[in-house]
């Protein structure tokens, strides 16, 4: 009995071990136009998530990523996505929790074969933040830069794919736009997230419109307007109710983001970014941010996904 129970317990730690040691697939079973949270946390590691980013299937491949924060890297994988199909990478801001995954994701292209160039966009500077392109200079500059032996990204040589940058103006009212090719739009347009610099991102399809924002505080009524028509709108919810002038400084309350939500009128609400003590107040945020928009609210978790072909049969069903 006690050489039986041994090599059960056995046999079960090597089971847990092994389920610890693989990363375990979650590819979306619709990508044929699909957003996936791939990290849903945010700066503090108190939240057990990886930091901030998505990824948008579209016809079967996964085309856009949206920001690459602390854990996407590993989250990028588990989620099937590939870098040789991506098209577009949007950098939203340069705090590290949305843009520190970014070098390790481009080194893969030591690793495959790819040859067409990787479109990445970013907000234009102020200090103490960079541009896209001097960001990506301070990283990938041949005699200076942080990872000097992948330069090659500049020009796609040395065994690596090239790409092209874009610093799009975050103080401009109006959007940008960013990236077009094989039926998908992409725009950028500036919203305020405190001092940083930030922008989110609009894309649209003919089967529907996504709209990303990354952190911002609410306050900027233009950006109801660049997310009018959104099937799916994916906000931050950093911050609980009551939380103190510089948190809301850079950040929406929940009542924040729920009037923007009512004036967007998306059919469905994403809510990203948590942190710790964020979840622990989940279900009071969003039941504030219910108090003003009437659609369905979806508390966004890694590797979570939402297909359009979801909202158009709830469309139907009403």
């Amino acid at each position: 009995m006690k050489y039986r129970l041994k090599t059960l317990l056995l046999a079960t730690g090597l089971s847990i071990a092994s389920s610890m040691s693989y990363a375990i697939p979650l590819k979306p079973l619709d990508t044929d136009f699909t957003l996936q949270l791939l990290g849903s946390g945010g700066p503090i590691s108190d939240d057990a998530r990886a930091s901030s980013g998505e990824v948008i299937w579209w016809k079967g491949k996964s085309k856009i990523l949206i920001d690459a924060g602390a854990g996407v890297f590993l989250r990028f994988g588990q989620s099937g996505s590939r870098m040789e199909e991506l098209d577009f990478l949007g950098v939203t801001h340069f705090h590290t929790d949305h843009v520190t995954d970014l070098p390790a994701l481009l080194k893969g292209g030591y690793f495959f074969n790819r040859t067409s160039t990787l479109a990445i966009t970013g907000p234009t500077g102020h200090q103490p933040f960079p541009s896209l392109t001097a960001y990506m200079d301070a990283l990938f500059n041949h005699d200076k830069g942080a990872y000097a032996y992948l330069n090659g990204i500049y020009d796609g040589s040395d065994g690596l794919f090239p790409v092209s940058l874009q610093d799009v103006d975050y103080q401009k009212v109006t959007s940008t736009k960013v990236y077009e090719d094989d039926g998908l739009t992409i725009f950028a347009k500036g919203i305020p997230h405190g001092d940083v610099p930030t922008v989110a991102y609009r894309v649209e399809s003919d089967k529907g419109v996504m709209v990303i924002s990354a952190d911002q505080n609410g306050r900027d009524k233009s950006f109801i307007d660049f997310s009018k028509g959104a099937d799916i709108l994916v906000m931050p919810m950093a911050i609980d109710e009551d939380a103190d002038e510089i948190s809301s400084f850079m950040h929406a309350t929940p009542s924040a983001v729920g009037k923007i939500a009512q004036a967007v009128n998306p059919k469905m609400l994403v809510l990203s970014h948590w942190m710790g003590k964020g979840l622990v107040m989940k279900d009071e945020s969003i039941d504030i941010i219910k108090k003003y928009y009437s659609g369905p609210v979806y508390a966004g978790r890694d590797l979570s996904s939402y297909p359009m072909s979801a909202i158009k049969e709830q469309s139907n069903e009403q």
